[in-house]
């Protein structure tokens, strides 16, 4: 089996995407990352998640954002209830560049030449790191700085999810046998990992069930 390195925050796309690779018949590496996020409900998840889907490993590491700051995610910021115009303040700065990066560092040791994730530019924030621009000019990137770029078989970054809006990714993961009760997407879950059902992670979620009129397994806050 090839070997592949999936990048899975805990929230219901990573786990789509983590099924996914499994169904092309990859060998998945699961890899998270604590990055001074408000919660690690999420990170909980992460790791119930890889391993019910039938990842060989899971490894969480950790890189602390918390020392730039800057986002609400990762400072002494308000989660805005709404998204409004412009980039939100959830947006954490350079953070699927780090992501991906750390991934790639973990592919080239395992031979691994693939990468995914579960970037989505249809129904999302509004983040620049989740645009198709993004993904091809990191999948460059990668076939620039490793050895397996200049000597092996290449890289390839897969963003199964990038074009889709949420209700396809909920039939998806329904079609995939994906627990979606068991993923945190929240921007501001509980300790226990439930939902507040007001940010903006929360209504695109919770948009994406009624429209893909399938019953939301969500658990929130009473």
């Amino acid at each position: 089996m090839k070997k592949a390195v999936v990048l899975v925050s805990g929230g219901m796309d990573s786990a789509v995407v983590l099924a996914i690779a499994r169904e092309q018949g990859f060998a998945v590496h699961a890899l998270s990352v604590s990055y001074g996020q408000r919660h690690t409900s999420e990170l909980e998840a992460a790791d119930r998640v890889s391993r019910t889907l039938g990842a060989l490993e899971h490894k969480t590491v950790q890189v602390d954002l918390r020392a730039f700051g800057g986002s609400a995610l990762t400072d002494d910021i308000d989660v805005p209830e709404a998204g409004g115009p412009g980039i939100p303040v959830t947006y954490v700065p350079a953070r699927n560049s780090i992501m991906l990066s750390l991934a790639l560092g973990w592919a080239e040791v395992l031979g691994a030449n693939d990468l995914f994730c579960g970037v989505n530019a249809v129904d999302y924030s509004g983040y620049p790191d989740c645009r198709p621009e993004f993904i091809e000019a990191f999948e460059r990137l990668a076939n620039l700085a490793t050895r397996a770029g200049v000597e092996g078989a290449g890289i390839r970054v897969h963003a199964p999810l990038l074009r889709m809006g949420k209700a396809d990714i909920v039939r998806e993961g329904q079609r995939l046998g994906v627990d979606f009760a068991a993923t945190v997407s929240c921007y501001r879950a509980d300790a226990d990992g439930r939902a507040c059902g007001h940010c903006d992670a929360c209504r695109l979620r919770a948009d994406g069930f009624v429209a893909a009129g399938i019953a939301d397994p969500t658990r929130y806050v009473a």
